[in-house]
């Protein structure tokens, strides 16, 4: 009998990379307010926006002579362009599914 598949181990990927709830991720906390699904997509809306503008400071900075470490500015640009294209598949797959309710004959 074949040994059972086991996880795939993290490789070090930021808590934002993480799924809640698998393999140890942190569990989202539940909002005390009663916010919801809103209040949590503009919470992680304004933390995309903070790391878009930070990666931005920091290569400006690099430009300009003011970092020396290339490593972490090129570390924060790449952390910054893989969120942004992990925020455009999740607004293109919750587009598609708003358009396959719409398309579902009742």
């Amino acid at each position: 009998m074949p040994a059972p598949i086991s996880s795939i181990p993290a490789i070090g990927l930021g808590p934002e990379f993480q799924i809640p709830g698998i393999d140890g991720a942190t569990t989202p906390a539940t909002p005390a307010s009663g916010g919801g699904f809103g209040a949590e997509l503009t919470q992680q809306i304004e933390k995309l926006d903070a790391m878009q503008n930070n990666a931005s400071h920091q290569a400006q900075a690099l430009a300009t002579g003011q970092a020396d470490d290339v490593n972490s500015v090129v570390m924060e640009v790449e952390r910054a362009a893989l969120s942004l294209q992990l925020a455009t598949q999740v607004r293109n797959k919750a587009v598609d599914a708003y358009q396959q309710i719409f398309q579902m004959h009742i």
